[in-house]
């Protein structure tokens, strides 16, 4: 059953990712006009990341109901996440890394670097590796969280031998233990610090969410509005409150108030099964289901946008927020399409050909 409330969710966690990046793009387009500009500083937009970290926990562990403790399923599950998020992923990089070869100087200083083979095939393989400015970072620099998820997803199956709380309590284990580490053992070398960076523990925060539905836990709809009240007050204070979300402080300033809002909308009382969703829910639903797609390619269409508004003359008449809308009011049809057309075929045909399909496993939900 497709839980539609966490699907919204994904779709507004993609959106503040979306939102952070193009505020930057208003921000350069409003310095080649003349025009002042100032980001707002309301919530802290990049947090969409951390929103995605606690629902992928919680969507793993839901997900994967019917695998706990059955012969393949780490095969069948590790097969599905590779298709799910492996070709879409490297035809946006494919297409970046063109995009780089064509005209070098779109990478900027170091560029050069950037296309050494050793560190193209480290981000197309979720390898991390550094860039040269020295952060962290593939080729395509969205992919940052793309080798997390891959790391949990590897971490996550070996536990699925267990039943749903001996895996739920190996990876809450494993990634308590490996942010331990980081925390007594600085300056660890590639990959490892990037691996327990404390970061992952959002990942855990999900997964007990995911348990926690499963043993029954369940709201009534003011505790939830509540939650998600707090949440999004959590966002909003986390800075101002306890500065730059770094180390061990981006759990606590945003993976906390993420999982809040993961909470309140995982965790209502079933719905009917004769209930009509309302059409706006359904509407906001699809943006979720393309969730994936908004979050790989908004960079290329709020780049796209930012230059054809610079170049048809509408910045002054628009002004920097009314080009920043405009920027984000295209990436929403340009992901649909994507989802509809490129990554929905794609994630069938990898499937097909991933998947073992063992005997006695029942095939993963499409929620994942």
């Amino acid at each position: 059953m497709k839980l539609i409330l966490v699907q919204i969710l994904r779709g507004g966690a993609a959106l503040l990712v979306a939102t952070h990046h193009a505020q930057h793009e208003a921000g350069l387009l409003a310095a080649r006009t003349g025009q002042a500009f100032a980001p707002s500083a309301l919530l802290p937009w990049a947090a969409g990341v951390d929103v995605f970290f606690v629902i992928s926990g919680f969507i793993i562990v839901h997900a994967a109901a019917p695998l706990y403790g059955q012969p393949g399923a780490r095969a069948h599950f590790l097969a599905h996440r590779v298709a799910r998020v492996v070709p879409l992923y490297w035809l946006v990089t494919a297409l970046y890394l063109a995009l780089a070869l064509a005209a070098p100087g779109m990478l900027g200083a170091g560029g050069a670097d950037l296309l050494e083979p050793g560190y193209v095939a480290a981000s197309f393989l979720f390898w991390p590796a550094l860039r040269p400015d020295g952060t962290p970072q593939p080729l395509y620099t969205l992919g940052w969280t793309l080798n997390c998820e891959m790391f949990f997803y590897a971490l996550f199956a070996l536990g699925l031998g267990w039943r749903r709380r001996g895996a739920v309590a190996w990876i809450l284990a494993a990634l308590g233990l490996l942010t331990l580490v980081n925390a007594l053992a600085p300056g660890l070398p590639l990959p490892l610090a990037f691996w327990t960076n404390p970061i992952i523990l959002e990942f855990a925060l999900g997964a007990a969410l995911g348990l926690a539905r499963a043993e029954g836990a369940r709201l009534p709809g003011p505790a939830r509005l509540g939650l998600a009240l707090a949440g999004v007050a959590g966002l909003a204070l986390a800075e101002p409150l306890l500065g730059a979300a770094t180390g061990f402080g981006r759990p606590l300033g945003h993976g906390v108030p993420a999982a809040l809002l993961v909470a309140a909308a995982a965790l209502g009382r079933p719905r009917r099964v004769d209930a009509p969703i309302p059409a706006p829910l359904l509407w906001a639903g699809a943006v979720g289901d393309a969730s994936y797609a908004l979050y790989l390619v908004h960079p290329f269409v709020l780049r796209g946008a930012r230059e054809a508004i610079l170049r048809l003359g509408l910045a002054p008449g628009l002004g920097p927020w009314g080009s920043l809308a405009l920027m984000l009011a295209l990436t929403v049809p340009a992901a649909l399409l994507v989802h509809r057309l490129v990554e929905r075929p794609l994630t069938a045909r990898a499937r097909a050909l991933l998947d073992p399909a063992p005997r006695g496993i029942v095939p993963a939900r499409k929620t994942v």
